[in-house]
């Protein structure tokens, strides 16, 4: 087994948007901008303070994570995604990693539920589970739609639509 990589875990800047962008192309599906949940970004900020990548000793991003704010019945919720590791980085806990740092600072900053449209058998290990009654915009699979709570009984009575936010009082942002 070769030398283990030290990662540096930074909050995404400017500078580092295409590079994250040209990862999320080399990650997923060429129509990915056609999904659902980029409806719901388009034109709205990123909660920045969320917004992570991991680059390796030689300053090569190997994993970055974003968060977008949204609604889901007139109540903030964050939407998790993309999360996304370099290919040659997959299987060493990067995409785990992202995921509960990124979750820990939005617990931190007062956000009190996140959801995103995700596998669940992978998603679940963060305690994300299928939300019943909260409908992404079409075509979305709603056993994909996936939810945690920050704070206890935060989606209890949440549901409806998920839209784009009005951006009135979000934590972070």
């Amino acid at each position: 087994m070769g030398p283990r990589c030290v990662y540096k875990l930074e909050e995404e800047i400017e500078a580092d948007w295409w590079e994250v962008e040209a990862l999320y192309d080399l990650c997923f599906s060429p129509g990915r901008t056609a999904l659902s949940s980029y409806r719901l970004r388009d034109g709205v900020p990123t909660v920045a303070a969320l917004c992570l990548t991991l680059r390796d000793d030689d300053g090569a991003l190997a994993a970055a994570i974003r968060y977008w704010p949204i609604e889901v019945g007139g109540e903030d919720v964050l939407l998790l995604g993309p999360v996304a590791v370099h290919p040659t980085r997959q299987g060493e806990g990067l995409g785990g990693l992202l995921i509960n740092e990124s979750l820990g600072e939005a617990r931190r900053l007062g956000w009190e539920r996140v959801m995103l449209v995700g596998d669940a058998p992978y998603y679940s290990r963060f305690g994300f589970r299928k939300l019943e009654g909260v409908v992404m915009p079409p075509p979305t699979n709603p056993d994909r739609v996936l939810g945690l709570e920050l704070k206890g009984g935060a989606w209890i009575g949440v549901s409806g639509l998920a839209t784009k936010t009005s951006g009135a009082t979000l934590p972070g942002v």
